[in-house]
């Protein structure tokens, strides 16, 4: 009943707010949904408490669901390790969120509406998390896509808005273009699509191939592969990563919700989830470990020389995401599922603070107009501050650390332990570290410290966010700084294997956990650390002791800064590849074959009918004599006719 609990509570605070918003009023909405939230996000950390003693997998049958030929899926709950930790990162944030909302949201007319979603989004992403076969999780997968798509552009009255929830919805469809053709492959090669009945065979095929345009290609490499463009474009991995971004247009609430803490973990989570089958490929397994890298490293380059407060963290969030697939593909399934338990913490923490500066500063969002805002708003400051040594990974080897410093430096380490050709991914791992801590000290000093750039009667009336606001933050603060070291010894510690149990799978010849802890090199453990005060160290050069290098860099190197501040060229890429052949495409087929051809074919046909019965019409006179006249005329042409008849018969006589 618990876990029933769980999953359906977010689903009927949606139902409440959304049929009832209007009649009720928007102060009984907030209260109803974030209540139910509260309560399954309680409900959560003792199922949590409750499965990490235990280590059972438990299965709720909640109805039959889809009966055709040989396609038997029921509706039920799958309940592990890997469930409950996702369960508390869903419903945990999802009910800070809901909370921060009532204070963000509170002048919006339609905060009834917001909270529907909330809550809608939240339900969607549970029945992804407790899926017990791919069709579920791809029901849970389309409706977070749909929420996403509703909070994106909630306020649909911007432009910019509609654009982003456009896009988001367009390019997520290229991943699960794949992952829907991935599904269909699992049930032609194993007959089923239910977890228990794929892990089981997943062995038997592996090494085995298919016969496709005259190659020999191997099956479960194909299937892990096409199942992964769909994590590539839910959790915005290298070539399929442009929407996040855009996605900032939505209420901030809906960036710390689905773009930092849930919705973009989904892939990792799939990837997680269905490891009997990566393990069986390497050849995808090394995929996702490069898309991963480069990700981690591309994204991070990115976030030096951007502006947007919010676009900042965004770009944070797809760079901690490709660290996460790099875990996956070197074997570090739980380092992985680690750093997406602590990215829920300090990712959300700072992504309702830069909301928490939003509001103080009415609404701007470039850093360049603040500045000087440690003293108007310190609670709000202060948990910056730790999401942000957090998230750099402030912390002593082999002692203790902020969050981030004990997820991130256990898959930095798992990445050396993989032994990839010449160390690349160890070492972009960690440069991205270095890249990771510039951007993220660049955004505390820019917006926090020194002179302010602010309008003076904006700065004037910069002021704390109200305690709706704080409290989350002081939460998550909790979480961004104890949820390493407390959890670390499960996770990826020494007591990893009784920790998961047979949630995430490990094939014979993946010791990679084992490895990571028989590390020798010292410096492999003080790496991250150097990176890590290096990008503070440069980051206090240029934006608090020489505040001139900025702008002089920037001049110094203009065509790199310039790549850079346009995000790699990647949407003109996109735009120029697919985006104007598609319109141009389409124009061709509105103007030429819709407007010329059927139109005029149409319009042709029913201008020559007009012209007819236009002209045939007259004849209709309704004058009595004019039909009799007619009648006659015709009665003489079939006499004549007959009788010319007779008479050539007669002459051929």
């Amino acid at each position: 009943m618990i876990y029933l609990a769980i999953v359906f509570l977010p689903l009927i605070g949606a139902l409440i707010a959304g049929l009832f918003g209007r009649v009720i009023g928007d102060r009984p909405t907030e209260i109803v949904t974030t209540a139910f939230l509260m309560a399954a996000a309680v409900l959560s950390w003792i199922v949590f408490i409750q499965v990490g003693f235990d280590h059972e997998t438990a299965r709720v049958p909640v109805m039959r669901w889809i009966t055709s030929g040989e396609l038997d899926t029921s509706w039920s709950l799958r309940i592990d390790t890997l469930t409950s930790v996702m369960l508390v990162v869903v419903t945990t944030v999802s009910a800070l969120v809901h909370l921060y909302s009532i204070g963000y949201m509170h002048e919006d007319p339609a905060r009834y509406r917001f909270f529907c979603y909330l809550s809608l989004f939240t339900f969607a992403m549970l029945m992804l998390v407790t899926s017990d076969n791919l069709l579920q999780m791809f029901f849970g997968w389309e409706g977070v896509g749909l929420a996403s798509y509703l909070l994106i552009g909630f306020w649909y009255h911007k432009p910019e808005a509609n654009a982003a929830a456009m896009k988001a919805f367009i390019v997520n469809r290229v991943g699960d273009f794949g992952f829907a053709l991935g599904i269909f492959g699992v049930f032609f090669v194993f007959n089923s699509i239910n977890y228990d009945v794929i892990f089981e065979a997943a062995e038997s095929f592996h090494g085995k191939t298919f016969n496709f345009l005259g190659q020999d290609v191997d099956i479960l490499t194909t299937l892990c592969l096409l199942l992964f463009m769909g994590a590539m474009g839910k959790s915005a991995q290298f070539l399929l990563h442009t929407w996040l971004p855009d996605a900032m247009e939505g209420p901030t609430p809906v960036s710390a919700l689905i773009h930092a803490a849930t919705m973009v973990t989904a892939g990792v989570f799939m990837v997680a989830r269905l490891s009997p089958l990566f393990e069986q490929a390497e050849v995808a397994r090394d995929v996702v470990l490069y898309v991963g890298t480069i990700t981690a490293f591309f994204a991070a380059t990115i976030g030096l020389v951007q502006n947007d407060i919010k676009r900042v963290v965004a770009y944070s969030t797809c760079s901690q995401l490709g660290y996460m697939f790099a875990a996956c593909g070197v074997g570090a399934y739980g380092a992985a599922i680690f750093h997406l338990f602590t990215h829920a913490f300090f990712k959300a923490l700072l992504f309702l603070g830069a909301g928490s500066v939003i509001h103080a500063m009415h609404h701007e969002q470039d850093m360049r107009n603040m500045g000087g805002l440690a003293p108007k708003i310190r609670l709000t400051y202060f948990a910056m501050l730790i999401g942000t040594m957090a998230l750099t990974g402030v912390g002593i080897p082999h002692l203790i650390g902020f969050a981030g410093f004990h997820s991130k430096d256990a898959i930095i380490e798992a990445s050396f332990a993989g032994h990839t050709p010449h160390n690349i991914v160890f070492w972009a791992l960690t440069f991205a570290a270095f890249l990771t801590s510039f951007y993220s000290w660049r955004l505390i000093f820019m917006t926090f410290h020194g002179k302010t750039r602010a309008a003076p009667e904006v700065y004037k009336h910069a002021h704390e966010s109200p305690y709706t606001m704080l409290i989350p933050l002081g939460v998550l603060s909790l979480g961004a700084i104890a949820a390493g070291f407390v959890f670390a010894p499960e996770f990826v510690g020494h007591h990893y294997k009784e920790f998961w149990g047979h949630a995430l799978y490990e094939g014979p010849h993946n010791h990679i956990m084992h490895d990571m802890h028989a590390i020798t090199e010292e410096w492999v453990f003080w790496a991250p650390f150097i990176a890590m005060a290096s990008g503070f160290g440069l980051a206090w050069l240029y934006y608090i002791a020489a505040p001139w290098l900025p702008e002089a860099t920037a001049r110094a190197f203009k065509p790199i800064y310039l790549f850079l501040l346009n995000k790699w060229y990647f949407d003109e890429l996109y735009d120029w590849l697919f985006v104007k052949p598609t319109m141009a495409i389409g124009r061709f087929l509105w103007k030429g074959g819709d407007g010329a051809v059927i139109d005029g074919a149409i319009d042709g046909t029913a201008s020559t009918v007009k012209w007819t019965t236009g002209r045939a019409v007259k004849l209709q006179t309704g004058y009595v004599y004019h039909y009799a006249f007619a009648m006659l005329i015709g009665v003489a042409a079939i006499l004549t006719f007959f009788l010319r008849s007779l008479l050539m018969g007669g002459a051929g006589q």
